[in-house]
């Protein structure tokens, strides 16, 4: 794995069922998708240091018209020290 995904954090009860590094456009991300307490979804995890220029709304546009984002997917993000993460395709287990 890239060096700059190799510290991604992950929440105690989360458990990743898949990663995988790829292009999003031009940006490298680290694709997960995760369980938590009976909630399935996905991630683009982005390194903050390659997206310093983009706001909140531009990153949510971005992975909404990826291949892989559901059309009527809710998307949130999550910042934490280091990388950014998009979240989307939600569902119930």
């Amino acid at each position: 794995m890239n060096s700059k995904f190799t510290n991604i954090p992950v929440e105690a009860d989360t458990k990743i069922i898949n990663q995988l590094e790829a292009l999003l456009g031009s940006y490298s991300v680290l694709y997960q998708k995760w369980v938590w307490d009976g909630v399935a979804a996905e991630s683009l995890i982005f390194a903050n240091e390659d997206i310093p220029d983009l706001t909140d709304e531009e990153l949510k546009k971005e992975v909404k018209n990826s291949p892989i984002c559901w059309e009527k997917s809710q998307i949130t993000i999550k910042k934490t020290d280091g990388f950014t993460f998009v979240n989307f395709n939600f569902g119930v287990l």
